[in-house]
């Protein structure tokens, strides 16, 4: 199946998780927020949501301050 991460296309297997995709970026354990299909995906779902063909993943660094 095919998505789009960030703008990039990505080829992946059929019915990989939110949670494996982050996890192939090297992002896991990190400060990040994720969107697909413009709707945010709370850290504690990732490994439960499965990704689709042609879905639209935005994921930013959370970045705090003070």
């Amino acid at each position: 199946m095919n998505i789009t991460v960030n703008g990039e296309s990505r080829s992946l297997e059929p019915g990989t998780s939110l949670g494996q995709l982050v996890k192939n970026l090297g992002l896991e354990g990190k400060r990040i927020a994720v969107e697909v299909n413009h709707d945010i995906v709370p850290r504690s779902e990732y490994d439960g949501f499965r990704l689709s063909d042609n879905d639209t993943i935005e994921i930013v660094n959370a970045i705090g301050g003070g």
